[in-house]
């Protein structure tokens, strides 16, 4: 048997960490989306192996224990199916290293297919206690759906869908690595966000109050490594986004736009100056059980 699970990419709406916990997690407050670019996992219980077999069409992707849906794969396993192999086919469509959550929306994706594929009857919140044992993106990724995500990023507060809106992604070809960026942090000097703004805006649907409300605590960090994140900014502000700002902890930076003519714009004018260039729409994987 076997089955195929969309695994969306994520963006930050805004992104907080109020404090570190003792055992050096960062606690985070953040509004996230998912956004219809998109892997598509294929998920297959298999009989004739004991092990897990990951492949993807992306040749410099681990496809071993380092790769986090294979941990995902082990991890439900261990849980529920020690004995039981496991085929997974990755074809990647989102960016590698962007601060989009990519590898966590695999892991995420494989967590609901065996859910499936097993008939475990796991809840979401279930399989997102299972996932923050991967990466504290998993969680999210297991909902994919506008949400406010608190703790270690384990605790999801579905919110309501975004109103209509385009948005235009660009990942410059510079990388950084999310453990970097964590380990400037000083959190006495961070320049907090106040993310119940946007949760306020989205429940009242108001998108200026949403644009202005936004913003990312680790942004300026990152942009002191990669300087050419603010000029993709100011790039997206000049052709036309109504905001703009990185994500996670980057180096991909978005820009949103209430009209799709403004967004191919926008798209236009920046294919000349990054090759990685995608217009998405917010999308939604939410289901009735909890």
């Amino acid at each position: 048997m076997e089955i195929i699970e969309k695994a969306p990419a994520k963006i930050n709406l805004s992104l907080d960490t109020p404090f570190r916990h003792l055992d050096g997690d960062p606690e985070w407050r953040m509004v996230m989306t998912a956004v219809d670019l998109a892997d598509y996992v294929k998920i297959e219980s298999a009989s004739d192996i004991v092990g897990i077999q990951v492949e993807t069409d992306a040749g410099f992707l681990p496809q071993d224990q380092r790769n986090l849906a294979y941990q995902a794969a082990k991890k439900m396993q261990q849980l529920f199916a020690g004995h039981q192999g496991v085929r997974i086919k990755i074809k990647k469509n989102i960016p590698v290293a962007a601060g989009m959550g990519g590898g966590s929306a695999d892991a995420a994706a494989v967590l609901r297919g065996l859910n499936k594929l097993w008939r475990l009857n796991l809840t979401r919140t279930e399989m997102a206690k299972i996932g923050l044992s991967i990466d504290s993106d998993v969680p999210f990724c297991v909902f994919s759906e506008t949400a406010l995500v608190t703790g270690k990023g384990e605790i999801i507060t579905p919110l309501n869908e975004l109103p209509s809106m385009w948005i235009v992604i660009a990942k410059p070809r510079a990388s950084i690595s999310t453990p970097t960026i964590l380990k400037k942090i000083s959190y006495s000097d961070l320049d907090h966000q106040d993310v119940d703004r946007v949760v306020k805006a989205i429940k009242k649907q108001q998108v200026p109050q949403l644009f202005d409300a936004m913003g990312n605590t680790l942004e300026e960090l990152t942009t002191a490594e990669l300087p050419e994140i603010a000029k993709l900014k100011e790039k997206m502000i000049k052709f036309g986004a109504s905001v703009a700002q990185m994500t996670g902890s980057g180096p991909t930076v978005f820009g949103l736009c209430s009209k799709h003519s403004r967004a191919q714009r926008v798209y236009n004018s920046l294919k000349g100056f990054c090759e990685e260039v995608y217009i998405v729409r917010p999308c939604n994987l939410s289901s009735p059980k909890e």
